[in-house]
């Protein structure tokens, strides 16, 4: 059983709306359909169209598994814009695209969305041409091809297609399209999130809409900008969109996996494991959970675990006991880096990772350093404290801990921080600073301890007695 949102963008198409309506209400026939929501969204539609929908709804069935909602956008913005808009209000698990003159059989949109379910994928595109794309212009085999190249993904069609996504991994991707090019924008979001894709060929005979040499060369721009986009998550408390940043500075995480991984045991515990950038540079293990409380990172984390049998995911919040995982024998490590500073009680954090260690366990906990550089990174980033030697080490101490060591580290970083931070006042770093710090780190690496600066973290390994 799966419950499912069909979004249907809408402008000045009176007859075909009323026919997709009435064919959706078909699908509630199936047994494994728990409950369908249909989201109408009019782009201020010029013709009859309001009034097409006005006389549906007021003769809409009754059937109480279909919830029916209709809105109107104050102009005419777009598809992109109505779509998104649909998204805002998507609540069930499954959400599909729908367009009034995409003449699909309500069995090919049952069909995309039971694959989902079926066949453990992200999204599952219908395609026309997904086996015969011979039949496409020339601007949307460029596109494809385009789209290929940007995601390394064989995709039949593009923007000849209806998609159905997992609602949860749709509304934590940013869309920014106003129209058309949203059909591009999602397609290659998906794949640079790492979503599993599975793509069908639907009816032969589907009508699909009509596409214009301009809508296919703007088609065509939107795959060059969304090829280089690393704007791959919506804004949050965790800073995804900075997390994911920093995966284009594989360098450096590999300087941070180095730092720590003399002081890694066997069986591994990385609390706060975002997207997985650190986790990558320390496996394999004899076992290794991989947690975090977002749930979006959640998906990009089980993604890394085929392959990986040592390797379990697990959803954690460090600061509740009973969402811990077990290991038999316990953790010999946890590894916490950057999440402590992200929670008001850090006391009671670091007081639950000594209770799952075992004796003579070590807990590898980085924090940012220093006070005096809280900033705007810091607030976009959802920190709440930046922290001394001095009071790492007491914190420690209150919660059980030996301190074996407290180490500094990077230094380098301090500057542009400070300059972000607390000068520009900025909330994230810029996309060239990423790739720069990426190219400088094995010079930094070198010279780190030699500089001026103070460090922008402390690393603090702590001994369970």
């Amino acid at each position: 059983m799966f419950s499912l949102s069909v979004l249907v963008p809408v402008y000045n198409q009176r007859d075909q709306v009323t026919r997709t309506l009435v064919g959706l209400q078909t699908l509630v026939a199936s047994p494994r359909l728990e409950r369908l929501q249909v989201i109408v969204v009019d782009d201020c539609s010029s013709d009859s169209t309001p009034e097409a929908l006005q006389d549906f709804e007021r003769s809409g069935g009754s059937d109480q598994k279909i919830e029916w909602l209709f809105l109107r956008q104050p102009a005419h913005w777009g598809k992109g814009r109505a779509v998104r808009t649909a998204i805002a209000r998507a609540t069930e698990s499954v959400s599909l695209i729908c367009e009034p003159n995409l003449d699909l059989a309500p069995s090919d949109l049952l069909r995309l969305a039971t694959t989902v379910f079926d066949e453990n994928a992200d999204a599952a595109f219908g395609s026309r041409s997904a086996e015969n794309p011979g039949h496409l212009a020339w601007r949307s085999r460029a596109l494809t091809a385009l789209t290929r190249w940007a995601t390394h993904l064989d995709l039949g069609s593009v923007a000849h297609c209806c998609k159905a996504v997992r609602t949860d991994l749709l509304r934590s991707i940013p869309l920014v399209s106003d129209d058309a090019r949203i059909e591009t924008e999602l397609a290659i979001k998906l794949v640079k999130r790492g979503a599993r894709i599975v793509e069908f060929s639907v009816n032969a005979g589907a009508r699909f809409p009509p596409s214009t040499f301009k809508t296919e060369i703007l088609g065509l721009a939107a795959g060059a900008r969304f090829a280089v986009t690393d704007a791959l998550f919506t804004a949050d408390e965790g800073g995804s969109h900075t997390l994911n940043r920093l995966s284009r500075a594989p360098r450096f995480n590999a300087w941070m996996g180095d730092f720590i991984r003399p002081y890694c045991g066997r069986r591994v515990l990385e609390i706060g494991a975002g997207i997985g950038n650190l986790t990558r540079e320390l496996i394999p293990r004899d076992v290794y959970v991989a947690s975090d409380i977002n749930p979006s990172y959640i998906d990009s984390l089980r993604r890394l675990v085929t392959g990986h049998p040592y390797l379990r995911v697990s959803l954690t919040d460090v600061t509740r006991l009973d969402t811990f995982p077990e290991v038999n024998g316990g953790f010999d490590t946890v590894i916490c880096l950057n999440v402590i500073e992200h929670v008001e009680d850090d006391r009671t954090a670091l007081a639950n990772i000594h209770r799952v260690l075992a004796k003579g366990g070590r807990a590898i906990v980085l924090v940012p350093q220093g006070p005096q550089a809280l900033g705007t990174l810091d607030e976009a980033l959802g920190h709440k404290r930046r922290y001394t030697e001095r009071s790492l080490r007491r914190l420690a101490a209150d919660t059980g801990f030996k301190v074996d060591e407290v180490l500094p580290f990077n230094h380098a970083g301090w500057p542009a921080w400070w300059l972000n931070g607390k000068i520009l006042r900025r909330r994230t770093f810029g996309l060239p600073q990423v790739l720069a710090l990426n190219l400088f780190t094995p010079l930094f690496r070198c010279i780190d301890q030699h500089l001026p600066f103070p460090p922008l973290s402390l690393v603090g390994v702590l001994a369970k007695p």
